[in-house]
């Protein structure tokens, strides 16, 4: 199974900074996506830190690694390298006080063959797109979140509501952090999407699945998900990153992209 990647980052429309950050490696078939939080510019240095990080790790490991890869030590891989990432920014955290108190979501896909290991820390998201229906594939590590799984709110008051940005788990901010990771089967003609919140909370779900099943090239594809959270208001940076499967071979080897403006 081949995979196409394409990436795209913008500032939105009311950021000055971009804190978000995208990092593939179409050859190991590799994509991670990062939404940095802190002050000065210390997200964006989180974001960049964690996205190049994971993804060259993991580039390297799977160069060296036999094939077929056992998921578990695919997955084993995978949450060493984001355990490295997470030290990283934490000691670069706390021996700087410009950096200090920084952290960064993050949502990894490895693709292997037909399979897919999807791992993610707080609510930056996954998606597919199978047959016209469009399924979330992680669930946000939030405060949120955790309200409406107690059942203290429904979905809507959560769309609601102002604490939308509180995230439970992130990169950085404690010397561990618990990487949720999950394995699914990819059908050829799947169209995976990876997002940072500044996509997910401006576009509803209706009109997210009608972007992704548009029959436009990817990189088409990419630009009109980033305008329409901009024409929504743009009020964080939009990050998203695409994989088709079932493809000719990747066009591009590796990409890091880290974008104070648009």
């Amino acid at each position: 199974m081949k995979y196409e990647f394409c990436a795209r980052t913008d500032c939105g429309r009311v950021r000055a900074n971009n804190e978000d950050a995208v990092a593939m490696d179409a050859h190991a078939q590799v994509a991670v996506l990062a939404d940095g939080m802190g002050g000065y510019n210390a997200g964006e240095v989180a974001a960049a830190m964690a996205t190049s990080s994971v993804c060259a790790e993991m580039g390297r490991w799977l160069a060296q690694a036999s094939s077929p890869v056992p998921a578990r030590a695919l997955r084993r891989a995978l949450e060493t390298c984001v355990d490295s990432a997470n030290r990283a920014i934490f000691d670069a955290a706390q021996s700087n006080p410009v950096y200090a108190g920084m952290g960064t979501t993050l949502v990894a896909a490895v693709f292997s063959g037909h399979r897919l290991l999807l791992g993610h820390v707080g609510d930056s998201r996954g998606y597919r797109l199978r047959a016209g229906q469009l399924t979330q594939l992680t669930r946000d590590h939030s405060w949120l979140q955790e309200q409406v799984d107690a059942g203290l709110l429904t979905p809507r008051q959560a769309a609601l509501s102002l604490g939308r940005n509180l995230v439970t788990r992130a990169l950085g901010v404690d010397s561990q952090v618990q990487l949720e990771t999950t394995e699914f089967p990819v059908e050829s003609g799947d169209l995976f999407l990876l997002c940072s919140d500044g996509l997910s909370e401006m576009v509803d779900h209706a009109e997210l699945t009608a972007l992704m099943a548009a029959h436009v090239p990817l990189e088409d594809k990419a630009s009109r998900l980033i305008a329409a959270a901009n024409a929504h208001g743009g009020r964080d940076n939009i990050s998203v990153l695409l994989a088709q499967a079932g493809t000719a071979q990747p066009r591009c080897s590796f990409m890091s992209r880290w974008l104070k403006a648009a």
